[in-house]
């Protein structure tokens, strides 16, 4: 199929990559020669401390998590998922994709975060927490004081505000559930793709959950719509949100630690690969932000999307970022991975965040679904759909990133981004239908590297 621009979108339909992208193809686009991490973060339009204090905003309110949330008081409060190898899944697909990788796989299991089960716990939990504060600060109270948010006043109060948030699934979980907890009022705006269950498990907290027939886009500005001008009322922008960024950011500090106690080195000598599954962007772009910060040019994150979705290798490919849609190159957007349906990017990660990006993959949603597959085999892990977007990606892209990536003193991490809240007939549903496509999970993406 050949691209052609639709009227006020202009692009070159004759780049191969574009090409691949608007057929549906497996396509992986690697870059090279781009800046140093340094560089790229001394001239960025980035707070350079906001890492830092969202990693202190977690400490101070991890009192107060062990305290509501007992699932994490044996972590005194911190709410942070494992790293694992994944040795079995790695001999698996090593036989199964033609490929030995060298070096070692892991996984960054936020499959298993606790109380909403998926990366978006980092960036949602961080903004309804900074959006706490600003309410007791704006009312008298101490936001320091871990007693704060449990009090009776704070409650009475956070009940006249109300949080809005836009979503696929996961991130209106993380939102609702802790706004919840916290007193406020919330609305979560739910795109055509989300599952019937998340929206079952949102009402169950007493969110109003708002439902719409058309795309996350859609979601997003409903929600935004609804917010604007109502007073009290917090609207958490998933296309453009530096809160949101904070929190995935601090992702890479709790990491950096995991691998110190695992004793793996990441360095010029032993460089780490990333790859994360993308929606919109905001998640793996906030992970990057923080991996370049804690690593810089030893750590090469790869954006993993459904070849239906790959709003954000589209936008950054052609420089259009949020301007373009997938739904510009005929591609309908719909994918089994929920969470990653996605017709248009961030307007915020692709101009600010691409520079810091060293590649990335689309995979069909039979690739995607054979994941699961693997995982429940191999590891014993059960996992829904868009958190195994980047298992087999390792094998595809790690032997064009650069100079001494493909070798043994190299470490491989997929990040699993969701799971533990599926309800068990749909775990079950997706295990089984993994198992029956891991004939397919070969699946061949010739990179382009340029």
């Amino acid at each position: 199929m050949t691209a052609r621009p639709q009227p006020g979108t202009e692009f070159d339909p004759d780049d191969p990559v574009i090409r691949e992208l608007a057929a549906g193809a497996p396509t992986t686009w690697i870059r090279k020669d781009l800046p140093s991490a340094e560089a790229v973060l001394r001239d960025m339009e980035v707070d350079p401390e906001i890492m830092d204090r969202a990693a202190e905003r977690f400490e101070r309110f991890a009192p107060w998590f062990a305290e509501v949330f007992p699932e994490t008081a044996a972590a005194q409060g911190i709410v942070e998922s494992p790293l694992v190898p994944a040795d079995a899944a790695q001999a698996d697909l090593d036989e199964r994709l033609g490929t030995e990788l060298p070096g070692r796989l892991w996984l960054k299991r936020d499959d298993a975060l606790p109380i909403s089960g998926s990366i978006k716990a980092r960036g949602g939990f961080h903004e309804v927490l900074e959006y706490a504060e600003s309410v007791a600060v704006d009312n008298g109270l101490d936001p320091h004081d871990p007693a704060t948010c449990s009090s009776e006043e704070f409650h009475t109060l956070a009940a006249t505000h109300r949080i809005v948030v836009g979503s696929t699934g996961n991130l209106g979980l993380s939102i609702g559930i802790l706004s919840a907890a916290l007193g406020f009022a919330a609305s979560v705006h739910m795109s055509s793709d989300a599952r019937e269950w998340k929206k079952d498990l949102l009402r169950s907290h007493g969110v109003d959950v708002v439902e719409h027939a058309g795309d996350f886009v859609a979601a997003v500005s409903a929600g935004r719509a609804s917010a604007e001008g109502a007073p009290r009322t917090h609207f958490v922008d998933d296309e453009d949100s530096r809160s949101l960024f904070a929190g995935y950011s601090v992702a890479a500090l709790r990491l950096k630690e995991q691998f110190e106690s695992a004793d793996v080195s990441v360095d010029a000598e032993h460089p780490l690969v990333v790859c994360l599954p993308c929606g919109i962007g905001g998640g793996p772009g906030g992970v990057t932000y923080g991996l370049k910060r804690v690593f810089g040019d030893a750590v090469h994150c790869v954006f993993v999307e459904p070849s239906q979705a790959p709003a954000m290798v589209l936008g950054v490919r052609t420089g259009l970022h949020s301007t373009i849609s997938v739904g510009d190159l005929g591609l309908s957007g719909s994918t089994a991975a929920d969470g990653l349906a996605v017709g248009r990017p961030s307007r915020f990660i692709g101009p600010v965040i691409s520079p810091l990006i060293s590649g990335f993959a689309t995979v069909s949603d039979d690739v995607i679904k054979a994941g699961v597959g693997v995982l429940h085999q191999t590891e014993g892990i059960d996992v829904e759909p868009s958190a195994t977007a980047g298992l087999t990606v390792p094998w595809r892209s790690s032997g064009h990133l650069g100079e001494g990536i493909w070798s043994r003193d190299s470490t491989h991490l997929v990040w699993v981004t969701g799971g533990a809240m599926v309800p068990a007939e749909d775990r079950g549903n997706y295990v089984t239908e993994g198992l029956e496509l891991l004939p397919t999970i070969r699946e061949r993406s010739q990179p382009h590297v340029d």
